[in-house]
């Protein structure tokens, strides 16, 4: 009996910009974008999954929205680790690595 196993798409945080933060508030980008004092491409970047959410995003997005800008990174983080996971060619390298040998 072998085990089927479902994968998901890891999810970006940008779509969790866009779906829980932006759309309540009835937000472009654009106009988030402006509230924050930067160009509009960036947040449209992150959104589209283009772009990642740097320290310096994860700062300005935190104020915004009164959370903490490790809430970003660690979306970041858990997006681009689930990516990499997710990348055969790592998995497959990271699993003949041994810097410690017997």
């Amino acid at each position: 009996m072998s085990k089927s196993v479902t994968t998901i798409d890891p999810i970006h945080p940008g779509e969790i910009l866009s779906e829980e933060f932006l759309a309540p508030h009835g937000l472009s980008a654009t106009a988030f974008a402006k509230r924050l004092g930067v160009p509009a491409n960036r947040i449209t970047r992150i959104i589209a999954g283009n772009s990642s959410v740097t320290a310096d995003t994860a700062l300005l997005l935190a104020a915004a929205f009164d959370v903490t800008p490790e809430f970003w990174l660690n979306l970041q983080t858990a997006y681009d680790l689930e990516t990499a996971r997710q990348n055969t060619d790592i998995m497959a390298k990271a699993k003949t690595i041994n810097v410690i040998a017997a």
